[in-house]
């Protein structure tokens, strides 16, 4: 756990804050402390350093009880109820009391102790003390509010994150079952042939499977081991569909040293499987294109389309996850298009490293 994030109880209390809730509030003391002490430094010269230190010190704790009065019991209990009318009443009346303390003392400090360096007067007493009251009251519910909004926005994307990354780990701990099952048809014809490929199908199988559950559990890898991983899906996808499927992906450009967040390029090739490969009976086609340089990737996938639209069920992560994930791994540095051709299903990724 991050130090800020940690509790700590409050002296005489039973209830606990975040260090960095209580050194939030500390500094905003502090900087209130600060500016009253500049602003009433003359009473050194003109009412003496006890006088001067009444002022400060008692004016910032009355400010503080009505503060937390506000933040802690009317604030949840009153206006978070919509019990509205209490609300303003309970704050008044903080007010008030305030009011009333500060300005007897501030009338006496004025009238008596400094005397004729300043006139006394109620009215311009009272009005100085409501509406510096009613403003630092108001900044300090202010920063209250922000800070609540920061925490939620921040829970939220935590939440937002989790989604995302349970439903990547539901996608590396599981297979197609369809395709799992072709794959492994596929595998026992060969076998009952005796056939030179079927080890080599085992293998690719098998190096499909270690990179998914493996490989791919840290939030970067090596570029080229998530291209070596589509090979091998696609080239298993071949085996699947044999002499009914044109399946191409040229790779261009330097991918050695690039690294990538794992399994972002998987929903493309997998989507254009889905919606366009499997669901044709004639000579159905894939071409994917992917340039790399140093500083960014381009991804072409284009497939064949059905001539008739068959609905296929859920599966994968699909384009909207693709989507959500790249705008939370890279923001502001990638583009995703999706264009119908009529014919063909086109979509263009580009990422910036």
């Amino acid at each position: 756990m991050d130090f800020f994030d940690r509790n700590v109880k409050i002296p005489f209390s039973k209830r606990e804050i975040t260090v960095k809730y209580a050194l939030l509030h500390a500094a905003y003391w502090i900087f209130i402390t600060g500016f009253f002490i500049y602003e009433k430094r003359y009473l050194i010269y003109k009412a003496s350093m006890p006088y001067f230190v009444i002022c400060v010190v008692g004016r910032i704790l009355m400010l503080i009880v009505i503060a937390y009065l506000n933040l802690h019991y009317f604030l949840p209990n009153l206006l978070l109820k919509k019990r509205y009318g209490l609300y303003v009443t309970a704050v008044f009346l903080s007010i008030l009391g305030y009011l009333l303390m500060q300005s007897l003392f501030d009338f006496y400090l004025y009238g008596y102790v400094i005397g004729p360096m300043r006139n006394s007067n109620w009215i311009e007493t009272l009005s100085y003390n409501f509406f510096s009251t009613l403003w630092y009251v108001g900044l300090m519910l202010a920063l209250k509010l922000s800070l609540d909004w920061y925490e939620q926005q921040r829970i939220l994307q935590k939440i937002t994150v989790e989604k995302l990354q349970a439903e990547v780990n539901f996608l590396r701990s599981q297979v197609n079952p369809h395709f799992l099952f072709n794959v492994l048809n596929n595998l026992y014809a060969l076998t009952l042939k005796k056939s030179d490929l079927a080890p080599d199908v085992v293998l690719k199988l098998s190096e499909m499977m270690e990179y998914m559950l493996y490989d791919s559990d840290n939030s970067r890898v090596l570029l080229q081991k998530e291209i070596g991983y589509l090979n091998t899906y696609l080239e298993l996808e071949k085996l699947r569909f044999g002499d009914h499927s044109d399946i191409i992906l040229n790779v261009s450009g330097d991918v050695n040293g690039q690294v990538i967040a794992p399994l972002l390029l998987l929903p493309l090739v997998e989507n254009a499987m889905k919606h366009g490969v499997s669901q044709q009976n004639g000579t159905a086609w894939l071409h994917g294109d992917l340039r790399v340089n140093k500083s960014s990737l381009k991804m072409d996938i284009e497939n064949s389309k059905p001539a008739i639209h068959v609905p296929v069920g859920k599966g994968g992560i699909g384009l909207d996850n693709l989507r959500k994930r790249l705008e939370l791994l890279y923001p502001a540095k990638h583009t995703l298009k999706t264009q119908d051709k009529g014919n063909s299903f086109l979509v263009n990724l580009e990422i910036e490293f």
